[in-house]
């Protein structure tokens, strides 16, 4: 197996954490601003290949801009892979993500401190697009790769400045024509395994620094289009209005409402109003719905419910409405074998068994699923605050990580 390049030692997680911090992050609101294909990105990017270099790994740049850091052979197959994803949402926080990529350097580091010997190759990937905060569709890098995104669907893709996905890879230097699925890559890889901040208070409830994913939720995305008539704000009277915003609003209740009856999460986090004045009626209110729930089943109930609400408001009003689909993923239940062997390993000959749970946010590890056996490991989160700047896990608690990373992965590269 390769070793770390000459002249040059792999500086600390809180160095790498310290280095990454700055990246991206807006002055006024705290949060980050890590979108696809920007100065951002790049700066990231190049954040990430100085890594690479630094431990003396082999740097890959896939077809779909995914960036990979390999020790040994890739074409050996039966690879043991970990990492996450750098970009953000808008003002988001710092650890979705970026925890996962800056552990899995550090747990290499302390892999080749304990002398590990490898049998396996490891590899170290960044996912680009996993939040899709430009495009408005999550995890462009790895559906790209498995296949789950066609490259259709992919140069249709445009940010709300109109750019598409095409135009904002050529203009970050990348070629947006040989994208697509990579089985080949795919075949390569034995296990992938992401750690993640948990974005909920699970852990923090039950006392624990780390835990183990058993499931990801269905979840997906609707757009919902509400088209009335713009008219004058001040001489239009209310009776002879057709005012979209009116039905919005009052489907957001209704998401809400079924939500809660449900016991499921929906959410319209995402506007659109077309004039956009303040003092004129809108023509077009588009939001987007969030929905996600613990089965199938119940996700359904909930989003045939909004809609039908949304409808029934849009006739009283005399507003038509547009629902489409924009994405969805169904419900992942990471393969037992894995995930039973991640909790062997880190119970060790503890007493007590490491927490399994579920988790209503979506992952790169859920979309690769289905082509490669994933598992993934959660991070205490001490507020359960996620998608903004306050955002947090302890140090120890990341540390915890780092060494409970290192330790599955020197279980799985030996076997």
């Amino acid at each position: 197996m390769e070793e770390r390049g000459p002249g040059r030692s792999p500086v600390s997680f809180q160095e790498m954490w310290r280095d990454l911090s700055s990246i991206g992050r807006d002055a006024g609101s705290g949060g980050y601003r890590r979108y696809a294909w920007t100065a951002a990105d790049a700066d990231c990017r190049a954040w990430f290949k100085a890594q690479t270099d630094t431990r003396g790994l082999t740097y890959e740049l896939d077809r779909n801009g995914n960036q990979w850091a390999w020790l040994g052979d890739p074409r050996q197959g039966g690879a043991v892979v970990t990492g996450s994803h750098l970009d953000s949402v808008p003002d988001g926080g710092a650890f979705d993500g970026p925890l996962g990529v800056v552990s899995a350097f550090a747990a290499l580091d302390e892999l080749r401190a304990r002398g590990t010997q490898f049998t396996k190759p490891l590899a170290i990937v960044n996912f680009g697009d996993e939040e899709g905060a430009r495009f408005g569709l999550a995890c462009v890098g790895s559906r790209l790769t498995a296949g789950k995104l066609t490259v259709e669907a992919a140069h249709k893709l445009r940010d709300g400045d109109g750019i598409t996905l095409p135009q904002a890879m050529e203009a970050a230097g990348y070629d947006p024509y040989g994208i697509g699925p990579d089985p080949e890559r795919l075949a390569r890889i034995g296990a992938f395994v992401e750690l993640h901040v948990e974005q909920g208070r699970a852990l923090d409830l039950s006392g624990d620094p780390v835990g183990i994913a058993s499931a990801i939720w269905p979840h997906g995305r609707w757009r919902f289009d509400f088209r009335g008539e713009a008219n004058h704000a001040g001489t239009t009277r209310l009776v002879d209005r057709r005012d979209p915003m009116l039905t919005y609003a009052e489907t957001v209740l209704a998401a809400r409402r079924e939500a809660e009856l449900a016991g499921a999460v929906a959410t319209f986090g995402k506007i659109s109003v077309e004039p956009n004045g303040v003092n004129a009626i809108p023509s077009l209110v588009r939001g987007w719905l969030d929905s996600r729930a613990a089965d199938q089943a119940t996700l359904d109930t909930v989003v045939t419910a909004i809609e039908k609400a949304a409808r029934e408001y849009a006739d009283r009003h005399g507003i038509d409405l547009d629902v489409v689909r924009e994405s969805f993923t169904p419900v992942v239940e990471f393969e037992h074998a894995l995930r039973d062997e991640l909790g062997r390993i880190l119970r060790g000959g503890a007493d007590r068994p490491v927490p399994v749970l579920g988790t209503g946010a979506g992952h790169d590890a859920g979309i690769l699923s289905g082509a490669v056996p994933t598992a993934m490991l959660f991070v205490r989160n001490p507020t359960g605050v996620s998608h903004s700047p306050a955002e947090h896990a302890a140090e120890d608690d990341c540390l915890a990580g780092v060494s409970a990373l290192a330790d599955v992965l020197e279980g799985l590269v030996r076997t």
